[in-house]
């Protein structure tokens, strides 16, 4: 007898351990099909694996009433239920043009956002995303096309983890045809998003153009095989995970994650390594340089060059070949090869706004700055404390984050005065590149309110006695993507 879809989602909850009894699970839902039915799944599930659900809604500002619309019929939904019901919104198309984002990538950067907020504010432990076997097709096929490995093919992953966000996906394994089908037998309408079918975005090319003519002209179950190329591919991801983790520490001493810091690999010890795994340890180590595939090639190459060698990889990264050190005793003994940004180019100035409470990306320090809006104890027991927490009302509705100018002043906490940025990061000795780039907060009337590494400045700093407080992340680029996907 054939399982019913919601014994199939049971099933594969249980397989890949995504949900516990317990579980506070916040169901994001923006009134299309997949979400629509996922919500009605975890719904009837609920008592058999002890969740407590509510209704996440987050509306992008793209598409003007129908979005507004689309939250209301969420809202319905959450109330019909019983379910308490979150709903965030922000401005998409500025996040898209302030940050040289696509319109799809700037949307996932503020939803995922307004997921971190809610799982850090304890509205939720976890969120269930509604990403079918239909998505995981997508995703692979996109990626193929751009060039890929085996992380990249790897696709979407049944739990990804986004800082203080759990990210889940039960429906994974059920196609889109069903969901809607399910819906259907069930009497519930869903909310159709004419976005969707634009073909001017790569991701519905694929869905509406290639997908179909793959299926018609090649293999009618081309979804399903993409889908199963990916859970190969995770497959893979994990064995090289456990691999490279068991490898000799002197092989590489990367950087630190956001960070101008250069990555040293050992070039005797890369060398006795099969070519596998040596590429797999070079684009892990400058994983900062967003290498692909020629720039993994070209870091290799370097170890078979003779003397002093250099290549230029992605803008401003280079890599360079430093000869053994003289006083050396073996073959190879201390030569390198250092991958770092190339200090010679200049640095150029950047700027972008940061919503309070929002996130911004900043990929010229390859990192993402958020503000969080909580209770003090919370922000204590997270490890914030003294100059990290900021007073909101002194913040306004809106920051400007920018890298330092000329002249500019910051007065940090327990200080008279305010002070020179440039002489606060010489005392710390930031130098060169990364000072250039070292970014500060300023408010609507320029005056800077948060310095890296230094907190808030003095006037905006929360006092003892103030409750709710503002924090200020900063969370390296690549670490928020271990286990993330595009259109996640």
């Amino acid at each position: 007898m054939a399982q019913t879809l919601a014994e199939r989602v049971l099933g594969y909850v249980r397989r890949f351990d995504l949900l516990r009894p317990g579980d506070r699970v916040g169901v994001a839902v923006s009134g299309g099909a997949d979400s629509v039915a996922l919500l009605h799944l975890l719904h009837g599930l609920r008592a058999e694996l002890g969740l407590v659900l509510s209704v996440v809604h987050f509306n992008h500002k793209i598409r003007g009433a129908e979005a507004d619309a689309d939250q209301e019929f969420v809202g319905a939904l959450a109330e019909r239920f019983g379910l308490a019901f979150h709903a965030g919104s922000g401005d998409a198309p500025a996040q898209a043009r302030a940050a040289g984002l696509s319109l799809e990538t700037a949307g996932r950067e503020l939803r995922y956002g307004y997921f971190r907020q809610l799982c850090a504010a304890a509205a939720a432990a976890k969120i269930a995303t509604a990403h079918t076997l239909d998505d995981q097709a997508e995703t692979v096929l996109l990626r193929l096309l751009r060039g890929a490995g085996t992380r990249g093919l790897a696709g979407i992953y049944p739990r990804a983890f986004f800082s203080e966000a759990v990210v889940v996906r039960p429906l994974l394994e059920i196609r889109r045809s069903e969901v809607e089908e399910y819906l259907r037998s069930r009497g519930q309408p869903w909310r159709e998003d004419a976005t969707n079918r634009d073909v001017q975005h790569a991701r519905n090319r694929v869905r509406h153009v290639l997908l179909p003519l793959l299926e018609r002209e090649f293999n009618p179950a081309i979804r399903q095989v993409l889908a199963e190329t990916a859970e190969i591919a995770r497959g893979e991801e994990d064995y090289w995970r456990t691999t490279l983790e068991a490898l000799p520490i002197d092989v590489v001493h990367p950087a630190k994650p956001g960070t101008s810091a250069a990555v040293h690999l050992r070039i005797d010890k890369l060398a006795e390594l099969p070519v596998a795994v040596q590429r797999r340890l070079v684009r892990q180590a400058v994983a900062a340089a967003a290498p692909g595939f020629q720039h993994v090639e070209q870091v290799l190459g370097l170890i078979h060059a003779s003397g002093a060698a250099e290549t230029e990889l992605r803008r401003p990264w280079r890599a360079r070949r430093l000869p053994r050190c003289p006083l050396g005793g073996g073959k190879g003994d201390g030569a390198e090869v250092v991958v770092e940004e190339n200090r010679v180019r200049g640095a150029k100035d950047y700027e972008y706004a940061l919503p309070v409470p929002g996130e911004v990306c900043i990929r010229e320090i390859g990192a993402g700055l958020r503000v969080l809006l909580m209770d003090r104890r919370l922000a204590e027991a997270h490890g914030f404390q003294g100059a990290d927490l900021g007073s909101p009302p002194a913040l306004g509705a809106e920051l400007r984050v920018r890298n330092w100018r000329a002249g500019g002043r910051f007065w940090p906490v327990h200080t008279k005065v305010p002070k020179k940025i440039k002489e606060l990061l010489q005392a710390r000795h930031v130098s060169g590149y990364e000072r250039a780039l070292w970014p500060v907060a300023v408010n609507s009337a320029g005056e800077s309110v948060w310095l890296r590494g230094f907190g808030f400045a003095q006037p905006c700093a929360a006092p003892q006695d103030q409750e709710r407080v503002a924090v200020i992340q900063e969370v390296s680029l690549e670490r928020e993507s271990q286990g993330g996907e595009e259109n996640a």
